[in-house]
């Protein structure tokens, strides 16, 4: 793991780089797989899925009995820990509805705005050997307190073709209406296009590997919308002297697990924090599981020691990090100057995995410096809103002479002729 001391200002844009794969290179292959769903449906699907997942499918749609047998099959503890986790994350994304009020622009001219769900949403949640039940929550629970009619879920099955229990249960918990046993391009496309099993859907969410992003990434340009861009996950940690080297090891390595591409940053004013930082990440990494991919990500990792605070929150601004976790003595003051971040952990007792987890906030999040201008997933994502206006005969005769103006200068003379015509005295037939 890299350590770089005192960078210039000018060296700070080689720094802000992550692990990224330009994934347009895969849009060829996405476009072929797109193109025999939208042609031969269901088959196709199956296809791929026996061709990528070696299961041989009858039907794509998990059964009632699947589901049954998935929470015979989850252990009490897990669906216990599921349970507390959706009530946190349901008391947090309830908080967000938004509640539209009538606002008098003008005299006898009111506007206001209406909150609606996107009627049909496709969830993808990624299998394999750690499968991400808790991202059925992250996206479920909010899309079902948003209101959507139907919430579709796609995960790929194993080679028995068996979605995990554990997301069938998670899934089952939270309200989702169907569950495609798909994953990849070809789940993607089933959701985007429609299949015999699988409903078309307005938009999609949640991560996958580099053809999953690419698949959300062209589908989004003219098809359906996507929750946001994609890459890997990402982690920054800013601390001081104040800081438990052991606590910033273990979200090191609780980041690096997540893959190899995966990358983690200290960005710190305090020298002194650095050397026993680097000796507690060593230790705590020879006694995980997942040793080896920990490994390999730490290799995308580096600790950045700067000047001071300042430039610290400057650094921490331009990075704009997917998970931000803050742990100095004045964390509170730090916090409250950072603009960029998807979701930020304050504090030595608050790590990432909390959020991840149970805390009640969204793991989805911008990474790859998305931050900047995109928000994590929230109640809004699964909502669109509706403006109202409402103009009375006297809104009109007071507003008009405005409208008739800006229309006149704008050379859209239909535009002023249609204020005129219900303004008193317009005189234009």
């Amino acid at each position: 793991m890299e350590v770089i001391r005192y960078p210039q200002r000018e060296q700070w844009t080689a720094l802000l780089k992550r692990p990224a794969l330009d994934v347009t290179a895969l849009f060829d292959t996405v476009r072929t797989v797109f193109d025999d769903v939208r042609e031969n449906g269901d088959a196709a699907v199956k296809r791929y899925g026996e061709k990528f997942d070696k299961a041989v499918l009858s039907d794509l749609l998990v059964s009632e009995e699947e589901m049954q047998e998935a929470e015979r099959l989850v252990p009490e503890e897990l669906k216990q820990a599921i349970r507390t986790a959706k009530a946190n994350i349901e008391k947090f994304h309830a908080a967000q509805r938004f509640t539209g009020e009538k606002i008098e622009t003008a005299p006898g001219v009111t506007c206001w705005q209406k909150a609606v769900a996107i009627e049909w949403v496709g969830l993808y949640i990624p299998g394999g050997t750690a499968p991400l039940f808790s991202t059925v929550l992250m996206l479920a629970v909010p899309a079902v307190i948003a209101g959507c009619k139907e919430i579709v879920l796609c995960s790929p099955p194993d080679r028995e073709g068996k979605i995990h229990p554990a997301i069938l249960f998670a899934a089952g918990e939270a309200g989702v209406s169907k569950i495609g046993k798909a994953g990849g391009i070809q789940a993607v496309a089933a959701m985007a296009y429609g299949t015999e099993s699988i409903p078309k859907v307005y938009k999609i969410f949640g991560p996958g590997n580099q053809y999953v992003t690419a698949a959300k990434q062209l589908v989004s340009l003219k098809d359906v919308a996507i929750d946001m861009p994609a890459g890997p996950s990402e982690v920054e940690v800013i601390a001081d002297n104040a800081a438990n080297p052991d606590f910033i090891a273990s979200d090191f390595l609780s980041q690096a697990e997540h893959g190899a591409d995966s990358q983690a940053i200290l960005v710190t004013a305090s020298e002194a924090i650095i050397a026993p930082v680097i000796q507690a990440i060593q230790e705590q990494l020879e006694r995980l599981p997942r040793k080896e991919i920990t490994g390999k990500a730490l290799a995308n990792s580096r600790i950045i020691l700067l000047q001071n605070e300042e430039e610290v929150i400057a650094f921490t601004n331009a990075y704009a990090p997917e998970h931000l976790i803050i742990q100095t003595a004045n964390y509170t003051d730090i916090a409250a100057r950072i603009e960029n971040a998807g979701s930020v952990f304050l504090g030595a007792y608050t790590p990432e995995s909390a959020g991840d987890y149970a805390s009640g906030t969204n793991h989805t999040l911008p990474t790859n410096g998305y931050a900047r201008a995109y928000s994590g997933v929230n109640l809004d994502s699964f909502i669109k809103k509706i403006t109202f206006q409402e103009i009375t005969a006297e809104g009109i005769n007071r507003l008009g002479e405005t409208i008739r103006v800006m229309a006149a200068n704008e050379q859209l003379e239909a535009h002023r002729h249609a204020v005129t015509l219900r303004m008193v005295g317009g005189g234009e037939k």
